[in-house]
């Protein structure tokens, strides 16, 4: 069946403008779209009149409006994972001090469902919605240790290695090794590979049948989350908190 082509291309508007928080004016709205200015403008007109998008009047940049977190409330508001792991993941933020995420994987990205801040803020990309590659987040190489051979191949063949930081994984080889590595660990980090000055450590939820389905991660600056502060205490604090949430999925392993 061929796509609505108007409707893809509001899809794919609101999907750019999520890239921008702060708004995007529509000439480069349109440059990144390849879209003539007069198809974006109709499409905004119409998006605009039902709150999916709004417009800063003193700026003329345009953002997601409203609508769409009303469209999204029932879906991590419902969701299990969410809704069991919250005050769990809350508590460790409390303990750990530093940020914690909660994600899963979603047409090969990870995508965050949900972030609890901790009172040590430093400016983090990330957000509840953002995506994120695999092959240089923590979570990312959970969900990747986590997936049949067959499912993990089909992915890793569709990833593309780009280097974020200077320690960046590039190549299938070096991510094998890594993921081998994270199934005999139970964890995983990030070495400051998808932002320079961050370092992240992470690990599993199971669901019943003993699949991963999320995962989660501390996450802060590597002067603060130190391979020491690793070693010593949060190794056993998220292999603790990745059993205690998968319990309550019905998990029985150990």
């Amino acid at each position: 069946m061929s796509n609505v082509q108007s409707l893809e291309r509001a899809l794919t508007i609101l999907n750019k403008l999520s890239e921008y928080p702060d708004g995007i004016q529509i000439v480069r709205l349109s440059e990144k779209l390849g879209l003539t200015k007069s198809t974006v403008h109709r499409l905004l007109a119409t998006l605009s009149s039902m709150n999916y998008v709004v417009k800063d009047e003193g700026t003329d940049k345009y953002k997601l409006g409203l609508q769409v977190l009303f469209l999204s409330r029932n879906l991590l508001n419902n969701n299990d994972i969410v809704a069991t792991a919250k005050p769990y993941l809350e508590k460790l933020c409390a303990e750990a001090n530093e940020t914690v995420h909660l994600c899963i994987e979603n047409n090969g990205e990870v995508i965050y469902i949900d972030k609890i801040e901790s009172t040590q803020t430093i400016r983090m990309y990330s957000r509840v919605g953002s995506r994120a590659p695999m092959h240089s987040t923590g979570v990312g190489k959970i969900l990747l240790s986590g997936k049949t051979q067959d499912e993990f191949n089909k992915l890793i063949e569709n990833i593309n290695f780009v280097k974020k930081t200077p320690n960046t994984i590039t190549s299938k080889e070096e991510l094998i090794k890594e993921i081998d590595n994270a199934k005999q660990l139970g964890y995983a980090l990030d070495n400051a590979e998808n932002e320079e000055v961050l370092r992240c450590i992470a690990a599993p939820i199971f669901d019943h049948k003993g699949k991963i389905i999320a995962s989660f991660s501390i996450s802060g600056p590597i002067n603060r989350v130190t391979m020491e502060a690793i070693k010593e205490t949060l190794i056993d604090k998220m292999k603790q908190y990745s059993i205690a949430i998968s319990r309550n999925l019905g998990y029985t392993g150990s």
